[in-house]
């Protein structure tokens, strides 16, 4: 099994907020959007997404969803200046709103949001637990928790088999950046252990695609969490 080796945890390098910027993520997160609201479009009022980076989900999540607003956190300054410029130029200033802050100790009241989301954070946490912990106390009752990450392969062979077949057209740096994600990322046993620990049953996470575990849980009155089908 491929040893996990850790990214650093906040990319707040300016020339590094742009490379990741600048990679393509469009299909990956209308597919995210898509997948969060099958279901639940009319719950979907108030939306904390936990590591927003340059806020791309947010405002994809407007677009496709025009009754929610959704509230930005990152501990990337850079990540964020670049997402206050996507989102004024989207037009969505009134309904999307960032945050500084760390996604271990989250500025926001227990049972704040309608839905907690995350794309593509975990991965770059030395103690991912924490922020699942966290997400869970600021959902509310009966709000859908929804993770995605990705899974990381079982040889340096798979590592170099997906950047070929999902980065082949970015450029060696961003390839590069692929490269470290999947190799920081989580086995689908590691990311199970974990949600359990949270009060979350381990079939709430499944593989999704050939790159990318997701959580899906709704959460019943009390600390524990239900699991919800995932989207096909």
């Amino acid at each position: 099994m491929l040893p996990r080796e850790l990214e650093p945890e906040v990319m707040d390098d300016p020339s590094e907020a742009r490379d990741y910027d600048a990679m393509d993520h469009t299909v990956v997160n209308r597919q995210f959007v898509v997948d969060l609201l099958k279901d639940v479009q009319t719950s979907l009022k108030r939306v904390l997404d936990v590591g927003t980076g340059t806020a791309r989900i947010p405002i994809e999540l407007c677009t496709q969803h025009p009754h929610c607003t959704v509230v930005g956190n990152d501990a990337a300054a850079s990540m964020l200046q670049l997402g206050t410029r996507h989102v004024a130029a989207a037009g969505l200033t009134e309904r999307i709103e960032l945050h500084p802050g760390d996604a271990k100790a989250l500025p926001y009241g227990d049972s704040s949001f309608d839905g907690v989301i995350s794309n593509s954070l975990i991965h770059h946490l030395a103690e991912p637990q924490l922020v699942i912990f966290e997400m869970v106390r600021v959902l509310r009752p009966g709000g859908r928790l929804f993770v995605r990450d990705l899974v990381r392969p079982a040889s340096p062979r798979d590592v170099e088999r997906l950047v070929a077949l999902h980065a082949a057209n970015e450029t060696p740096a961003n390839q590069q950046l692929l490269r470290q994600s999947l190799q920081a990322a989580l086995t689908l046993e590691e990311i199970r252990t974990l949600v359990r620990y949270a009060g979350l049953p381990a079939d709430s996470v499944q593989l999704t695609s050939d790159r990318h575990w997701t959580l899906s849980a709704l959460r019943v009155v009390g600390p524990e969490l239900q699991s919800t089908p995932l989207c096909d």
